[in-house]
């Protein structure tokens, strides 16, 4: 049997397992400030699986994987590695459809028998349920929170409910960390091609409009992209 992963108290000292009634309200409030106070995508995951095993009744772990069509399932946070081997793809069996049919119902639960006779994808780790929620999806992409548990049928609908209501909390900050993380990129974009026209100009006796020109011409030409142009000519200059 795998190990159990358990969260230490003192990183959520505030939060109830568990919780019911007032104590979900009070318990979702305290995962939305922990998910908020994130500075990346990744930490705001990493927090989110940490946070899954709390909040979710039955929850024994949690995993946030990137699912793309056509290709493989890549985990990219967890709670324990168990939660990668059970997300690991095995061609043909049975656990294929269960991740297929995220693409078109955003929860899907999953279950072994009872009976400890193995050979299922869940049973061969010492798992037993699996629920599976979307945080983010498109045409091409799948965002997904999935708790497993040592018990069979661990997931009943207020579990469901609970994991809606806390994936609901996650995917709101993990779009707040992206749009953080990609106006901090914009920003240093913005700065390192702003150094590299500056080095043109004075190079090539250019003003700032034909610099910058020269920059876009020479991205186009050398199918590179813009930024890595720039950081390219910004590093030599700082090496001469």
């Amino acid at each position: 049997m795998p190990k159990r992963f358990v969260v230490a108290a003192s990183e959520f000292p505030d939060l109830p397992r568990f919780p019911a009634g007032f104590e979900l309200a009070e318990a979702l409030t305290v995962a939305a400030q922990q998910l908020h106070d994130t500075v990346t995508p990744h930490s705001t995951m990493r927090a989110a699986v940490r946070l899954a095993v709390h909040i979710l009744p039955g929850a024994d772990h949690a995993g946030i994987s990137v699912i793309e069509r056509l290709q493989h399932r890549r985990t990219v946070a967890w709670t324990d590695e168990v939660v990668r081997s059970a997300e690991s793809t095995h061609p043909g069996r049975e656990q294929d459809p269960y991740w297929e049919g995220l693409w078109t119902a955003p929860v899907v639960r999953v279950e072994d028998s009872e009976a400890d006779d193995g050979g299922t994808v869940l049973s061969e780790l010492g798992l037993r349920s699996a629920l599976s929620l979307r945080l983010r999806a498109d045409r091409r992409r799948l965002t997904v929170l999935t708790a497993y548990a040592r018990k069979p049928r661990a997931f009943d609908e207020a579990g469901v409910r609970i994991g809606r209501l806390f994936t609901a909390h996650v995917s709101l900050a993990l779009d707040s960390a992206t749009e953080r993380e990609q106006l901090t990129e914009a920003m240093r974009t913005r700065d390192l091609i702003g150094q590299a026209t500056g080095i043109l100009m004075e190079r090539m006796d250019m003003d700032a409009a034909e610099a910058f020109e020269s920059l876009v011409k020479a991205s186009q030409r050398e199918n590179v992209k813009l930024r890595d142009l720039a950081r390219r000519i910004v590093d030599a200059n700082n090496a001469t």
